[in-house]
């Protein structure tokens, strides 16, 4: 069994568990004060920002919780608001924006914060990101719109290329504060994810010794698992620099077209969802994957019967999300290593990408 503790990412992945405990009580001590900050903030509705990744986090807050959410929920990514501001202004509309990023110190981070002081002065803003000494933690608002910032734990700051930590307790923060459930409820859920991301990562790290590193990667799920899919395939295609080719979709929209992308050497990823309804369209598509591909291709992962990988939590998907993801990131590391590359920098010597977004040239308003 190959020792994968020697990179910094997978420390990172192994941290998560402790990391939501102890976030979940620190966290839930501040959640009344931030919900009535929230509720008394005048916005219309509330803008998930964020590039990447970061962006990613967006729509799987819609998709988890727009449907309880007192203020209509949009994600826009920092990358097009960015490069396309005036798509988004609207007569009457006063954005909550909630920028997420790592390091805060993104180009399309900052230049988020610039759009706002230029074209949404009056808009209150939620930074939460993993950097305390950033942009987004730092910078006041030029109008004195009301801001929040909330600084995620040091251990989120990942050292590694891959986001790993910073991505999943982003997606908790934003559930604790937009979400209905208490403090208690909320502290709570932490605590039973975290137990059950202690199983998971112990059946991912199995599920590494067990699979071949794949010509292809598919990951696919219902919902909020939708998005984690997405980030899923991301990570496997990152941390293998592009070697392990990974596309993702939803459960009922892979059949339309992208299902081209699969062989017998692909492997396959469904997320099986916790609502009942969701699942019967995800353990459909599994079941029709296998039949047509074979058995090996398709690994279904849920708290399911005909799950491959159990995940023993029953809380709703935006929650279960974390845990997912787990495996992708899990799988990733041990896949980028066994193709030799440096797992916590693998286009290391290549310079096409890093690990804070480098060479957007950021232009004013009136240039364009």
């Amino acid at each position: 069994m190959v020792d994968l503790t020697k990179w910094a990412t997978t420390r990172e992945i192994q941290a998560q568990p402790q990391i939501w405990a102890n976030w979940g009580q620190e966290l839930a001590a501040s959640l009344s004060e931030l919900s009535e900050w929230v509720a008394n903030s005048g916005a219309t509705e509330v803008w998930f920002c964020g590039a990447g990744t970061s962006a990613y986090i967006g729509d799987l807050l819609c998709r988890a919780l727009d449907a309880t959410s007192v203020l209509p929920m949009r994600s826009v990514p920092s990358t097009d608001l960015v490069s396309a501001p005036h798509a988004f202004k609207r007569n009457g509309v006063i954005p909550l924006v909630v920028s997420f990023g790592r390091s805060g110190n993104s180009t399309e981070s900052i230049g988020t914060l610039d759009l706002l002081d230029a074209i949404f002065p009056e808009a209150p803003r939620l930074n939460i990101t993993c950097n305390k000494d950033s942009a987004l933690a730092t910078r006041q608002p030029a109008s004195k719109a009301s801001q929040r910032v909330i600084v995620l734990p040091d251990e989120c700051h990942d050292s590694g290329f891959a986001m790993t930590s910073s991505f999943t307790t982003m997606i908790l923060t934003a559930m604790a504060v937009f979400g209905q459930e208490t403090p208690e409820e909320f502290t709570a859920n932490m605590n039973e994810i975290s137990h059950a991301a202690e199983i998971v990562l112990a059946q991912a790290d199995q599920l590494a010794d067990k699979l071949t590193i794949p010509q292809r990667a598919v990951f696919v799920g219902s919902g909020p698992l939708a998005f984690v899919a997405r980030e899923s395939a991301l990570k496997v295609m990152e941390l293998a620099a592009g070697k392990i080719p990974s596309i993702w979709d939803s459960s009922l929209g892979f059949r339309h077209g992208p299902k081209s992308f699969v062989d017998a050497q692909t492997k396959v990823f469904v997320f099986l969802s916790n609502s009942l309804h969701s699942r019967r369209y995800d353990e459909d598509l599994a079941d029709e994957v296998r039949a047509q591909f074979g058995e090996h291709t398709v690994i279904a992962i849920g708290n399911s019967a005909k799950a491959d990988v159990h995940i023993p939590c029953k809380l709703e998907d935006g929650w279960m999300s974390v845990l997912h993801v787990l495996i992708a990131q899990w799988l990733g590391v041990a896949w980028s290593d066994q193709l030799g590359f440096n797992v916590d920098n693998p286009f290391e010597g290549q310079g096409t990408l890093t690990r804070v977004v480098s060479g957007v040239k950021l232009y004013a308003l009136e240039e364009a």
